[in-house]
C-alpha cells in the first residue's frame, strides 16, 4: 500500500512538473503577446494624434484671418499729443567675480 501511494505522489509530481514547465515555456510567449499589444497600441495613439494634428493645421488654415485690432495710445495727461519713444534703463549688475 505504502509503495502505491509513493507511486501516486511521483505521478502527482510529474504532472505538476508538466504543468511549471508548461506555464514556464508558456511565459515568453505571453510576454511577447503583451509586448506586441503594447507597441500596437502605442502605433494607434501616434496615428490618431497625427491625424488630429493634421485636421487642426487645415481648419487654422482655412479659418480667415482676423486683422490685429488697432492698439490705442497709452493715456497719459501730460502729453499734449505727441508721441514719445517709451525709454528703458538698464542697469547691469556686478559680474565681477570675488577672488580668495
Amino acid at each position: 500500500m505504502t509503495t502505491a501511494t509513493t507511486l501516486g505522489d511521483a505521478v502527482f509530481s510529474l504532472n505538476m512538473t508538466r504543468g511549471e514547465d508548461f506555464l514556464y515555456k508558456s511565459s515568453g510567449a505571453i510576454v511577447a503577446a503583451i509586448v506586441v499589444v503594447v507597441i500596437i497600441i502605442v502605433t494607434l495613439v501616434l496615428i490618431l494624434l497625427k491625424m488630429y494634428n493634421r485636421r487642426m493645421r487645415a481648419r487654422r488654415e482655412l479659418e480667415p484671418k482676423s486683422p490685429k485690432p488697432p492698439v490705442p495710445p497709452p493715456l497719459d495727461p501730460n502729453s499734449n499729443g505727441s508721441q514719445q519713444p517709451a525709454t528703458v534703463t538698464f542697469s547691469p549688475a556686478n559680474t565681477q567675480a570675488e577672488t580668495r
